[in-house]
């Protein structure tokens, strides 16, 4: 019988009587072990997957003038198995705090069938970064199913609600979807003093939310210069 894992590891920040950022919570479950640095908690992959099956979740509380960068050491391998695999991404950002979650890439298999949700609830002046990267297939291979969905609140308000679906090859290699590029992502920025205009090139369009919000979104051949895409989109972002 295959064996599914279904883990909850959480996070939560919070300000000290100085003013600086402690962890109050940081705990570590099945696949997903939490190691605290300096500068970030880093995501360790405890084990191989998420396989077809699992379901892992993430809970990340950013209390009020808190500050907190979670960051992972490694790709996430999204493996076939028996049934979907699952992440939840749960972040809730305090006034005043700040959110900067940049894991690495994941890697979508060949039949590998894979659902992403991230859902954030932001309270007003709260700031967030959040990029997302998507590989589709190791080399020489072709991607498995994958549908990746975020959706953020501000100060009780929709703020985005973006998703994107690849169910099967033929669709998302069109010329409407992906094209020829094997790589997708995004970096979402939520703050002050962003940019209000538009901004499109080669792969690589920033577009400012109706709040103060931008989305960054790019296409790539492969992971470097779609991480390149990025970082220029955000620089734009940024002004």
């Amino acid at each position: 019988m295959t064996r599914h894992y279904t883990a909850h590891a959480a996070v939560r920040a919070e300000c000290d009587a100085a003013g600086r950022t402690r962890l109050a919570t940081l705990r570590s479950d099945g696949p997903y072990a939490l190691r605290a640095t300096p500068d970030a908690v880093y995501l360790v992959g405890a084990a191989a997957g998420p396989l077809g099956g699992d379901e892992l979740h993430l809970d990340l509380d950013v209390a009020e003038g808190a500050a907190l960068t979670v960051r992972s050491v490694a790709s996430a391998v999204l493996l076939p198995g028996d049934g979907e695999s699952r992440t939840y991404v749960r972040a809730a950002v305090g006034r005043g705090a700040l959110l900067d979650l940049a894991p690495e890439p994941a890697v979508a298999t060949a039949g590998c069938r894979h659902r992403s949700a991230a859902r954030f609830t932001l309270a007003g002046g709260a700031t967030l970064r959040w990029r997302e990267e998507l590989v589709l297939g190791r080399h020489g291979e072709p991607p498995g199913r994958y549908t990746g969905r975020v959706d953020v609140t501000l100060d009780g308000g929709p703020l985005l609600r973006h998703e994107l679906r690849l169910p099967d090859r033929v669709l998302h290699t069109s010329g409407a979807v992906l094209g020829d590029a094997r790589c997708t992502g995004s970096v979402l920025l939520v703050g002050p003093g962003l940019a209000k205009d538009a901004y499109a090139a080669d792969g690589l369009a920033v577009l400012p939310l109706a709040g103060p919000g931008v989305l960054v979104t790019a296409l790539a051949s492969d992971s470097a210069a779609l991480r390149r895409r990025l970082e220029h989109g955000e620089e734009r972002a940024r002004g």
